[in-house]
């Protein structure tokens, strides 16, 4: 083969080496999404709308993901010192998995003067796939403790995802337990299997022993005879 063909085998096993790379690697999908949000505070109903933005960044055999607020939520009539107010919140979970992941940050950094928007700073949580497949987040519910009052605020627009990862389990298994994982191996979960397997071993050696008397009691017989 000459050279210049020889070259372009080359660029093009590279160029398909890459393309699967590219297809191998998990898919994310990432929407910054408005919230609209109805807050219960010790004064009344507020309401405001916040674009919210969840990321995911794998850390060990799960990951962690960060809520972020590009507004202010909610206010208080009165000045909210440093490190006032603490901020939680809710994530919902949809697709392959389901339930909510508790998200929090650390209190607000500065002083927030009275009748403003209160800046929620990022919130965090960590989050271990249980089934294989895509997952959305979802913002849920945020809830801001200050002062001895709780406000607690709830999506009304009922948002769509902001993030869609595409997860994989420990062990790559989607299905749910209670079946043989692989290799031929029964799953051992708590106490309940460590006593079954317990249970067979004992009835192992008793086997066992059984089958030792009725030799022993054939070979006495042989040499009586």
């Amino acid at each position: 083969m000459s050279y210049p063909k020889r070259t372009a085998a080359l660029a093009s096993a590279a160029a398909l080496a890459g393309s699967a790379v590219l297809l191998a690697a998990p898919a994310a999908h990432a929407d910054v999404v408005d919230v609209d949000y109805r807050c219960q505070t010790p004064i009344g109903v507020k309401s405001a709308v916040s674009p919210i933005d969840i990321k995911g960044v794998k850390s060990g055999s799960g990951y962690r993901i960060t809520m972020s607020w590009q507004k202010g939520v909610s206010s208080s009539p009165v000045e909210l010192g440093k490190g006032a107010m603490s901020p939680s919140a809710t994530i919902a979970l949809g697709g392959a998995d389901s339930g909510t992941l508790a998200v929090s940050g650390p209190a607000n950094a500065a002083a927030i003067p009275a009748n403003t928007p209160i800046r929620i700073s990022d919130l965090s949580g960590s989050y271990t796939p249980k089934k294989s497949g895509k997952v959305t987040f979802t913002p849920g519910t945020l809830t801001i403790k200050a002062l001895g009052t709780t406000t607690t605020c709830t999506p009304a627009n009922g948002p769509k995802p902001s993030l869609t990862l595409d997860v994989t389990a420990a062990g790559g298994s989607s299905s749910s337990s209670g079946g043989a994982s692989s290799g031929g191996q029964l799953p051992q979960t708590g106490p309940e299997d460590s006593a079954v397997a317990l249970g067979t071993l004992g009835g192992t050696v008793l086997l066992a022993g059984a089958a030792g008397v009725l030799w022993l009691t054939r070979r006495g017989q042989a040499a009586r005879r």
